[in-house]
């Protein structure tokens, strides 16, 4: 078994909002927002808003500041679209421009210290075998918990991550992106991508291992 997998992956569904309209519409809402038509921005805020919302919350948490995020997204969508050259698509290019105003918000906090990756990560013996090996978790039920509890125990071990691992995980595992669209998020290589992936799935997992594996689930 790929222990390097994405532990989340039967934890955290996403819930997305419906998403009315693909990515042909709206090349063709775009156009129309170009041409001038400003009634067809309302329609791609309708469109894209939700996940959009869900992204900003993701990283900010529970700020109260998130929709003015969302807001300066979407208007710094509006005065950008012209640059949108459609090599990408329209919700890539999109997300990248939430990703820069989450980050530049979260920039402004009062900075919390951050541990290294490194101390979350398996450590391994002379022979190339871990120190704690993995061994297999008890499914949810055992526990005789709400599934909704489990989903915000794994959220909240996501929010231990280092910044710039947990914005890949969220990006690629719960916004399921795909590994290029990340990286055209983050103006990252998609090597780059896979490799911050990969490490972040394994701290995540040493996060939660401990909890998955021990009689009591933690209140």
């Amino acid at each position: 078994m790929d222990h390097s997998a994405a532990p989340t992956a039967d934890l955290l569904s996403p819930a997305h909002p419906a998403h009315p309209s693909s990515e042909d519409a709206l090349a063709g809402i775009v156009e129309r927002v170009r041409a001038g038509d400003h009634a067809a921005f309302d329609e791609l805020v309708k469109i894209a808003g939700g996940r959009i919302i869900a992204v900003c919350r993701r990283m900010l948490g529970q700020d109260e500041d998130v929709m003015d995020v969302v807001q300066d997204t979407f208007l710094s969508a509006f005065k950008s679209i012209s640059n949108f050259d459609g090599r990408s698509q329209f919700t890539t290019w999109l997300y990248k421009i939430a990703v820069n105003a989450c980050l530049m918000r979260i920039r402004t906090r009062r900075r919390r210290r951050e541990r290294s990756i490194d101390d979350f990560l398996p450590t391994f013996l002379d022979d190339g075998h871990q120190v704690d090996p993995t061994r297999p978790w008890k499914p949810c039920e055992a526990f005789g918990i709400e599934r909704s509890d489990i989903r915000a125990f794994v959220r909240a071990r996501i929010d231990e991550l280092p910044e710039q691992y947990r914005i890949v995980l969220m990006l690629r595992d719960i916004e399921e992106l795909s590994t290029e669209e990340t990286a055209e998020a983050l103006g990252m290589t998609v090597s780059g991508v896979k490799t911050r992936l990969h490490r972040a799935r394994q701290a995540l997992r040493g996060l939660m291992d401990p909890f998955f594996r021990s009689e009591e689930f933690p209140a």
